[in-house]
């Protein structure tokens, strides 16, 4: 186990929230809309150019300028700039393990009721996604303590956050090992506000994970497979130390607009993952008894084997690690 670094200097510059605002500047990341809707991302560099096979400006003519300024190139092409949102930019963003979508990040913001201040605790860093929605809801003056298994990982979700907060969060706190063996040491017993999840076995540090927590604290675990999601549902049960387990998915369709041809898109985000949350009990209480009965065989018994397979894990490549650090700044000769 080794630290990623020190927890940095609590400075509200740092947070990068006066980098949103304001006219555009050089480092800025910029979205441009295109007449047909398409999306393309830049970052304006000094001397920088945006070319398409019809034409091209200069990244000079939206310096200074205000977000929502409409470019012309030079093929009389109109190109909308606005600074990303924090969705647009996770979903372009370089990435090595799959993100969490913008849909589910919200999903676990509001329902594990991340509030400004709170003591927050992540497991599964992946590529960042989630970090920089926990670290808008708990703001400068909470904690978000983000572990991650995989150096490369932690170095791709570094140089994102830093990307889009432009410059390291004074809440944040990223360190490079196991969570069973990073959280005791890292905190007190019942100190721990909320616990977020992103692996593929949670089922495994729910004994760490209940003593770190404060009696009604809550665990959110994302899980991709309903493997996954049963496993963890019944070990949260087993446990004692929790309430009963929800859980819920969720999917989103947009909709077509254009006068009156009002009809939903043919296109949707479906499933992406399980959301799976339990509130932590008070020691020594007893959960109530569970009135319903479970299913005849719903229960296949503690020597049942689960393969990597069953629990959805999915391989990236190192070529794939690579080029996602080079394009975050995070190249292991750079980081």
């Amino acid at each position: 186990m080794t630290s990623a670094d020190p927890t940095p200097p609590k400075t509200p510059a740092a947070t990068g929230a006066d980098q949103r605002r304001g006219p555009l500047r050089v480092g800025d990341k910029v979205q441009l809309t295109d007449p047909k809707g398409r999306l393309h991302t830049i970052t304006l560099q000094p001397g920088g150019t945006f070319h398409t096979h019809k034409g091209y400006f200069r990244h000079e003519e939206l310096v200074g300028r205000p977000e929502g300024w409409v470019v012309t190139n030079t093929a009389g092409i109109e190109y909308l700039a606005l600074r990303p949102l924090l969705s647009d930019y996770v979903l372009s963003m370089p990435r090595g393990a799959a993100v969490v979508y913008p849909k589910d990040a919200g999903q676990i913001v509001q329902m594990a009721d991340i509030f400004p201040g709170a003591r927050v605790v992540e497991a599964g860093v992946g590529s960042g996604a989630l970090t920089m929605s926990l670290l808008r809801a708990v703001g400068d003056a909470g904690e978000l303590h983000s572990i991650e298994r995989r150096e490369d990982f932690a170095a791709i979700a570094r140089g994102n956050v830093e990307t889009f907060f432009g410059g390291p969060h004074p809440a944040w706190r990223l360190t490079v090992g196991d969570l069973a063996d990073v959280l005791p040491t890292a905190c007190e017993p019942g100190t721990v506000d909320r616990v977020v999840l992103d692996m593929l076995a949670p089922w495994e540090n729910i004994d760490v994970v209940a003593r770190a927590l404060v009696p009604g604290g809550v665990l959110v675990a994302y899980v991709a497979t309903a493997t996954q999601l049963s496993r963890t549902a019944e070990d949260l049960r087993a446990d004692g130390r929790f309430a009963e387990p929800t859980a819920w998915e969720s999917m989103v369709r947009g909709w077509h607009l254009e006068g009156l041809a009002v009809r939903p898109q043919h296109r949707m985000i479906g499933h992406t993952g399980f959301l799976v949350t339990a509130r932590r009990l008070a020691d020594g209480v007893v959960p109530p008894e569970r009135k319903r009965r479970p299913a005849k065989g719903a229960h296949p018994g503690p020597d049942a084997e689960w393969t990597e397979e069953d629990l959805g894990e999915r391989p990236v490549s190192d070529k794939k690690l690579r080029r996602a650090r080079r394009e975050v700044g995070q190249a292991p000769e750079e980081a």
